[in-house]
């Protein structure tokens, strides 16, 4: 099985004037492997990431926005992949980090755990839909799943991680939400 880390870490090295989304724990891992100006990540939002992805991408179809959101926080805003498949916006692509449990609450499991978010993404209708357990081979699809006419689903099927430190202060620091804003109403 994957670690979201590191599969973080594969994802970054396609990553250059997308936003990216995130929250809780997804948020530490990602900002940990690519720390830059186009993170966008909100407190108190888990399960909104999806909601706040999709309206950045109906509001800049011109930017590509990358979501990155854990199987928990899916959980408590389900009704976002019918929302998200509705409207289309072909520059979202939207992935699951899926390792069954709350961890942002404790790691607590999450009440299905072999919940088919992939078969929940095709069934509301999403453009694409993907299924990663080896790194190596989401290392090797990444750049296509990315380049595709969206909206396009991943389901990251990793490991819980280690208790995280959350440094909220930093995370959600007002300078970088300024700097978000910024770039992102540069025209790239």
């Amino acid at each position: 099985m994957m670690k979201r880390d590191e599969c973080f870490r594969v994802l970054a090295r396609h990553i250059s004037d997308e936003a990216v989304v995130a929250t809780y724990s997804s948020a530490v891992d990602w900002v940990a492997a690519s720390p830059r100006a186009l993170n966008y990540t909100s407190i108190g939002a888990m399960g909104l990431d999806s909601s706040h992805g999709l309206g950045l991408a109906l509001g800049r179809p011109d930017r590509r926005v990358i979501v990155l959101q854990g199987d928990g926080s899916l959980l408590m805003n389900l009704g976002s992949l019918v929302t998200i498949a509705a409207v289309a916006p072909k520059n979202l692509v939207h992935l699951v980090a899926q390792n069954e449990t709350y961890e942002a609450n404790g790691g607590h499991p999450i009440p299905l755990p072999k919940v088919d978010f992939a078969g929940l993404a095709r069934a509301a209708g999403y453009a694409a839909v993907y299924d990663f357990t080896d790194l190596d081979v989401f290392g090797q699809q990444v750049a296509h799943v990315l380049e595709q006419d969206g909206p396009v689903f991943a389901t990251l099927h990793v490991e819980p991680s280690k208790p995280l430190t959350y440094d909220y202060p930093s995370l959600y620091d007002p300078a970088k939400r300024k700097a978000f804003k910024t770039a992102w109403q540069t025209r790239g």
